[in-house]
């Protein structure tokens, strides 16, 4: 796939699967401004894609508030002429239970994924609207925000609100030709690392250098940060010009096209539904195949 030309912006790109997007656009002939609030990170990000043969520049800025949105646009147009891809990679955690979680910990992962998403895809849009030639906008989505993960109120609320943002500027943006999808990675990282069914596989994998074992890549759809980048390549290029609106997973051996929120079964009732009516039909009814909710429990093979 060939991005020779095109100018990306890949926020929280200083390590991890951010550094692996980065890399991966640079690799395909893509100018890269990298992001990360550590200076330290920034410098080595850069490194890593000029290593790769690509052009890169980097921001240290706090992805969330419109300032270093703004900073991101700029340098992207003032270092490589234009933006042509946007990546909204960057992210927090702050795990806790319901009854545990603090303002502060809804209020920094919100203000960095949900906010943070908003306030850079806005400044990339006015710019690529500008411009006149369209654009990408690939946004960084989660399973945890398709369908819930304990102890992640904070993470899945936006997460999905990221997917709701893509089909929303899907339509406002179509006419200016800018695509936009949310992808849904997974892939061994610091996070995934802990959980114990997966741990031992990938320490292994790590340690040897030999591939992730079979039921992790397909059973699971996980594999490394690299086996998700052919998709965000793919969402910048050319080829993904009739793909916008859509959800998108990928990890391991594994790409999946995620099913958007939809009424699944519905009843009519003539003069509307009472509360006694629905409590009488509902198992019967429109309740007979409640949806399942949670990211499933990883199920290794027997030994």
């Amino acid at each position: 796939m060939d991005l020779s030309g095109k100018v990306a912006v890949v926020t929280g790109s200083g390590r991890g699967l951010g550094l692996a997007y980065a890399r991966a656009l640079a690799v395909a002939g893509a100018s890269v401004v990298v992001n990360d609030v550590d200076e330290c990170a920034v410098e080595a990000a850069v490194k890593t894609v000029e290593a790769a043969g690509g052009k890169a520049f980097g921001v240290t800025a706090p992805v969330g508030i419109t300032e270093a949105a703004e900073e991101l646009v700029s340098a992207a147009v003032e270092r490589f002429g234009r933006i042509d891809v946007l990546v909204t990679n960057a992210g927090i955690l702050r795990d806790k239970v319901l009854w545990k979680m603090t303002d502060e910990d809804f209020d920094d992962v919100v203000r960095v994924h949900l906010r943070g998403t908003f306030t850079c895809a806005r400044a990339a849009a006015v710019r690529m609207r500008e411009q006149g030639e369209g654009g990408r906008i690939v946004l960084i989505g989660s399973p945890a925000g398709q369908r819930g993960n304990f102890g992640q109120t904070n993470y899945a609320a936006a997460k999905a609100g990221i997917a709701a943002m893509a089909r929303t500027w899907a339509m406002e943006l179509a006419r200016a030709g800018i695509t936009v999808n949310a992808v849904i990675p997974v892939a061994a990282t610091e996070m995934t690392r802990t959980i114990p069914a997966f741990a031992p596989a990938i320490e292994e994998s790590e340690h040897t250098g030999a591939p992730l074992p079979d039921w992790m890549r397909k059973d699971e759809g996980l594999g490394t940060v690299d086996d998700v980048t052919g998709l965000i390549v793919f969402l910048a290029s050319d080829a993904s010009g009739g793909v916008t609106g859509q959800a998108i997973g990928v990890g391991g051996d594994r790409l999946a096209l995620w099913a958007h929120p939809r009424e699944k079964a519905t009843a009519f009732r003539d003069g509307g539904w009472t509360a006694d009516a629905i409590a009488e039909s509902w198992s019967d009814g429109v309740g007979a195949e409640p949806e399942t909710y949670g990211i499933p429990a990883p199920k290794p093979p027997a030994d």
